[in-house]
């Protein structure tokens, strides 16, 4: 069976960023992934969840549909809820070096249980 291109795209995904066009000012960017996926570690089943990430941009700014396909390659990793929420934060403070940055993890509920991660800078 042929690999979907979807796939190899995912599979490929680093994140790509883009030079700030407004240095000058702070503005605040405010993006949200409502199709996030990864997998339970103890279970294996799959958790969903929205994030969103909210940052002022310093130098650089993520371009968006490399963000999207790094943030599809968790799909198949078994990850918990905190790990991945503090990897995304972490990956985009390190690579963006933002002014500001905020990232939520807003897990669907599973076995009557939410959860809501929040890592901020």
């Amino acid at each position: 069976m042929t690999e979907k291109y979807g796939a190899k795209a995912i599979k490929k995904a680093k994140l790509e960023l883009w030079d700030n066009p407004s240095t000058d000012r702070d503005y605040v960017i405010d993006i949200t992934f409502p199709e996030f996926t990864c997998l339970c570690p103890r279970s294996g089943y799959p958790d969903f969840a929205t994030i969103r990430v909210t940052y002022v941009p310093d130098r650089k700014v993520v371009e968006l549909k490399a963000l999207k396909l790094w943030l599809n390659s968790f799909r198949d990793q078994s990850i918990s809820h905190e790990a991945v929420t503090n990897l995304i934060f972490d990956t985009l403070k390190k690579d963006l070096k933002p002014r500001k940055l905020d990232v939520v993890g807003d897990f669907n509920a599973r076995g009557n249980v939410k959860t809501v991660i929040r890592v901020s800078l």
